[in-house]
Protein backbone atom coordinates (compact mmCIF):
# COMPACT_ATOMS: atom_id res chain seq x y z
CA UNK A 1 0.00 0.00 0.00
CA UNK A 2 3.18 2.56 0.93
CA UNK A 3 4.37 1.89 -2.42
CA UNK A 4 0.98 2.26 -3.92
CA UNK A 5 0.48 5.43 -2.51
CA UNK A 6 3.85 6.68 -3.25
CA UNK A 7 5.83 7.78 -6.60
CA UNK A 8 5.70 7.19 -9.42
CA UNK A 9 2.58 4.67 -8.83
CA UNK A 10 0.18 7.43 -7.11
CA UNK A 11 0.12 9.10 -11.00
CA UNK A 12 -1.65 6.29 -12.37
CA UNK A 13 -3.61 4.90 -9.17
CA UNK A 14 -7.09 7.68 -10.17
CA UNK A 15 -6.94 6.88 -13.28
CA UNK A 16 -7.27 3.08 -12.42
CA UNK A 17 -10.06 3.75 -9.91
CA UNK A 18 -11.81 5.61 -12.94
CA UNK A 19 -11.15 2.70 -15.24
CA UNK A 20 -12.76 0.62 -12.64
CA UNK A 21 -15.69 2.61 -12.33
CA UNK A 22 -15.98 2.84 -15.65
CA UNK A 23 -16.32 -0.82 -16.42
CA UNK A 24 -19.03 -1.31 -13.69
CA UNK A 25 -21.29 0.77 -14.94
CA UNK A 26 -20.59 -0.70 -18.35
CA UNK A 27 -21.39 -4.28 -16.79
CA UNK A 28 -24.70 -2.79 -15.46
CA UNK A 29 -25.73 -1.35 -18.75
CA UNK A 30 -25.76 2.15 -18.21
CA UNK A 31 -22.71 3.41 -20.86
CA UNK A 32 -21.91 1.13 -23.65
CA UNK A 33 -18.07 0.36 -24.05
CA UNK A 34 -18.20 2.18 -27.34
CA UNK A 35 -19.09 5.54 -25.40
CA UNK A 36 -16.02 7.63 -25.72
CA UNK A 37 -16.04 7.03 -28.97
CA UNK A 38 -18.77 9.08 -30.01
CA UNK A 39 -21.44 6.16 -31.28
CA UNK A 40 -21.21 4.78 -34.78
CA UNK A 41 -19.89 6.13 -37.86
CA UNK A 42 -20.91 6.24 -41.13
CA UNK A 43 -19.04 5.36 -44.95
CA UNK A 44 -16.13 3.56 -42.17
CA UNK A 45 -16.17 0.78 -45.46
CA UNK A 46 -15.37 -2.73 -44.41
CA UNK A 47 -14.90 -2.16 -39.58
CA UNK A 48 -14.80 -4.64 -37.44
CA UNK A 49 -16.35 -4.36 -33.85
CA UNK A 50 -12.80 -2.27 -32.63
CA UNK A 51 -12.99 0.01 -34.87
CA UNK A 52 -10.40 -0.25 -37.44
CA UNK A 53 -12.27 2.27 -39.70
CA UNK A 54 -11.63 5.84 -39.74
CA UNK A 55 -10.88 7.41 -36.06
CA UNK A 56 -11.27 10.73 -35.06
CA UNK A 57 -11.20 12.63 -31.88
CA UNK A 58 -9.72 10.64 -29.32
CA UNK A 59 -9.76 7.58 -31.36
CA UNK A 60 -7.29 9.91 -33.91
CA UNK A 61 -4.64 10.76 -30.84
CA UNK A 62 -4.33 7.06 -29.92
CA UNK A 63 -4.25 5.94 -33.28
CA UNK A 64 -1.17 8.34 -33.98
CA UNK A 65 0.52 7.24 -30.71
CA UNK A 66 -0.20 3.30 -32.30
CA UNK A 67 -2.96 2.53 -30.13
CA UNK A 68 -5.81 2.09 -32.54
CA UNK A 69 -8.42 -0.39 -33.72
CA UNK A 70 -10.17 -0.97 -30.62
CA UNK A 71 -12.44 1.33 -28.84
CA UNK A 72 -11.24 4.38 -26.79
CA UNK A 73 -12.35 2.83 -23.63
CA UNK A 74 -10.53 -0.35 -24.39
CA UNK A 75 -6.99 1.21 -25.22
CA UNK A 76 -7.27 3.68 -22.45
CA UNK A 77 -8.32 1.28 -20.20
CA UNK A 78 -5.46 -1.09 -20.85
CA UNK A 79 -3.34 1.52 -21.12
CA UNK A 80 -4.00 2.71 -17.30
CA UNK A 81 -3.94 -0.75 -15.71
CA UNK A 82 -0.85 -1.52 -17.16
CA UNK A 83 1.10 1.51 -16.69
CA UNK A 84 0.02 1.53 -12.92
CA UNK A 85 1.07 -2.14 -12.62
CA UNK A 86 4.43 -1.38 -14.03
CA UNK A 87 5.10 1.08 -12.34
CA UNK A 88 4.19 -0.67 -9.04
CA UNK A 89 6.31 -3.10 -9.78
CA UNK A 90 9.28 -1.43 -10.63
CA UNK A 91 9.37 0.99 -7.49
CA UNK A 92 8.94 -2.02 -5.29
CA UNK A 93 11.92 -3.80 -7.31
CA UNK A 94 13.89 0.09 -6.61
CA UNK A 95 12.77 -0.06 -2.98
CA UNK A 96 14.17 -3.97 -2.15
CA UNK A 97 17.30 -2.46 -4.42
CA UNK A 98 17.75 0.30 -2.06
CA UNK A 99 17.43 2.74 -5.01
CA UNK A 100 16.70 6.75 -4.13
CA UNK A 101 14.38 9.26 -5.74
CA UNK A 102 16.60 9.10 -8.98
CA UNK A 103 15.95 5.79 -9.24
CA UNK A 104 12.39 6.14 -9.07
CA UNK A 105 12.36 8.94 -11.70
CA UNK A 106 13.74 6.17 -14.02
CA UNK A 107 10.83 4.18 -13.63
CA UNK A 108 8.31 6.39 -14.76
CA UNK A 109 9.33 6.28 -18.56
CA UNK A 110 9.86 2.71 -17.89
CA UNK A 111 6.89 2.05 -17.16
CA UNK A 112 4.75 4.25 -19.90
CA UNK A 113 7.51 2.60 -22.26
CA UNK A 114 6.70 -0.86 -21.14
CA UNK A 115 2.68 0.20 -21.13
CA UNK A 116 2.67 1.16 -24.40
CA UNK A 117 4.30 -1.58 -26.20
CA UNK A 118 1.70 -4.27 -24.11
CA UNK A 119 -1.06 -1.98 -24.64
CA UNK A 120 -0.44 -2.00 -28.83
CA UNK A 121 0.36 -6.02 -28.56
CA UNK A 122 -3.07 -6.52 -26.95
CA UNK A 123 -4.85 -4.54 -29.28
CA UNK A 124 -3.95 -6.20 -32.37
CA UNK A 125 -4.36 -9.44 -30.73
CA UNK A 126 -7.90 -8.67 -29.42
CA UNK A 127 -8.54 -6.97 -33.27
CA UNK A 128 -7.34 -10.11 -35.24
CA UNK A 129 -10.15 -12.02 -32.94
CA UNK A 130 -12.61 -9.72 -33.60
CA UNK A 131 -15.41 -10.79 -36.13
CA UNK A 132 -15.50 -8.24 -38.89
CA UNK A 133 -18.83 -6.43 -40.14
CA UNK A 134 -19.54 -4.17 -43.24
CA UNK A 135 -20.19 -0.53 -42.57
CA UNK A 136 -22.75 1.96 -43.91
CA UNK A 137 -21.81 4.14 -46.81
CA UNK A 138 -23.06 7.48 -47.45
CA UNK A 139 -24.49 5.93 -50.68
CA UNK A 140 -26.41 3.43 -48.95
CA UNK A 141 -28.53 6.35 -47.67
CA UNK A 142 -29.32 8.01 -50.74
CA UNK A 143 -32.82 7.43 -51.72
CA UNK A 144 -34.11 6.74 -48.19
CA UNK A 145 -36.29 9.13 -45.85
CA UNK A 146 -34.93 10.98 -43.37
CA UNK A 147 -36.72 13.43 -40.38
CA UNK A 148 -35.78 16.86 -40.21
CA UNK A 149 -34.15 17.90 -36.75
CA UNK A 150 -32.91 21.76 -37.10
CA UNK A 151 -35.99 24.57 -37.38
CA UNK A 152 -35.06 24.95 -40.80
CA UNK A 153 -32.62 23.52 -44.29
CA UNK A 154 -30.87 25.71 -46.42
CA UNK A 155 -27.97 25.43 -48.58
CA UNK A 156 -25.61 25.93 -46.08
CA UNK A 157 -27.48 24.03 -42.86
CA UNK A 158 -29.53 21.64 -42.07
CA UNK A 159 -29.45 18.19 -40.04
CA UNK A 160 -31.57 14.98 -40.34
CA UNK A 161 -32.19 11.67 -38.86
CA UNK A 162 -31.70 8.50 -41.06
CA UNK A 163 -32.61 5.48 -40.34
CA UNK A 164 -29.87 2.87 -41.73
CA UNK A 165 -30.66 -1.22 -42.66
CA UNK A 166 -29.99 -2.18 -39.56
CA UNK A 167 -32.22 -0.07 -37.45
CA UNK A 168 -29.21 2.49 -36.27
CA UNK A 169 -29.57 5.69 -36.38
CA UNK A 170 -27.38 8.55 -38.01
CA UNK A 171 -28.08 12.68 -37.65
CA UNK A 172 -26.41 13.64 -40.68
CA UNK A 173 -25.66 16.99 -42.36
CA UNK A 174 -28.46 17.77 -45.01
CA UNK A 175 -28.72 20.90 -47.62
CA UNK A 176 -31.46 22.36 -49.93
CA UNK A 177 -31.91 24.79 -51.96
CA UNK A 178 -35.09 27.36 -53.38
CA UNK A 179 -38.69 25.58 -52.76
CA UNK A 180 -37.22 22.68 -51.21
CA UNK A 181 -35.48 24.35 -48.24
CA UNK A 182 -39.10 26.28 -48.13
CA UNK A 183 -40.73 23.42 -47.56
CA UNK A 184 -38.17 21.82 -44.23
CA UNK A 185 -39.06 22.36 -40.85
CA UNK A 186 -38.21 20.84 -37.59
CA UNK A 187 -39.93 17.54 -37.69
CA UNK A 188 -40.80 17.67 -41.82
CA UNK A 189 -39.66 14.50 -43.53
CA UNK A 190 -37.42 15.04 -46.67
CA UNK A 191 -36.45 12.41 -49.41
CA UNK A 192 -32.55 12.11 -49.24
CA UNK A 193 -31.32 11.99 -53.12
CA UNK A 194 -27.90 12.63 -53.58
CA UNK A 195 -24.43 13.22 -51.49
CA UNK A 196 -22.20 15.62 -52.12
CA UNK A 197 -18.36 14.02 -50.66
CA UNK A 198 -16.80 17.47 -50.71
CA UNK A 199 -19.16 18.99 -48.44
CA UNK A 200 -19.59 16.07 -46.54
CA UNK A 201 -23.42 16.56 -46.72
CA UNK A 202 -26.73 14.92 -48.21
CA UNK A 203 -29.36 16.49 -50.98
CA UNK A 204 -32.75 16.74 -49.58
CA UNK A 205 -36.42 17.93 -50.96
CA UNK A 206 -39.66 17.36 -49.36
CA UNK A 207 -41.15 14.15 -49.50
CA UNK A 208 -44.56 12.37 -48.42
CA UNK A 209 -43.93 9.53 -45.86
CA UNK A 210 -45.97 7.18 -47.47
CA UNK A 211 -43.52 7.45 -50.49
CA UNK A 212 -40.79 5.63 -48.64
CA UNK A 213 -39.55 2.79 -50.58
CA UNK A 214 -38.03 1.09 -47.54
CA UNK A 215 -34.82 -1.06 -47.29
CA UNK A 216 -36.10 -3.49 -49.05
CA UNK A 217 -36.68 -1.12 -52.57
CA UNK A 218 -35.13 -2.56 -55.73
CA UNK A 219 -34.75 -6.36 -54.19
CA UNK A 220 -35.94 -9.00 -56.37
CA UNK A 221 -38.52 -11.37 -54.11
CA UNK A 222 -37.00 -14.71 -53.25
Amino acid sequence: MHTAMSFPANLFGFGLVVVLVYWLTVLVGAVGVDALDGGESIDAGHRDHFGTGPATGPAAVLAAAGLGGAPVSVSLSLLISISWFASLSGAALVERAGGGAPARLLVLPAALLAAWGLTRLLIRLLARLAPREAGISHRDLVGRVCTIRTGHVSHRFGQAEITADDGSAHLVQVRARGEDAAGLAAGSTALVFDYDPDGGFFHVMPCDPVLDPGPDAGRLPR
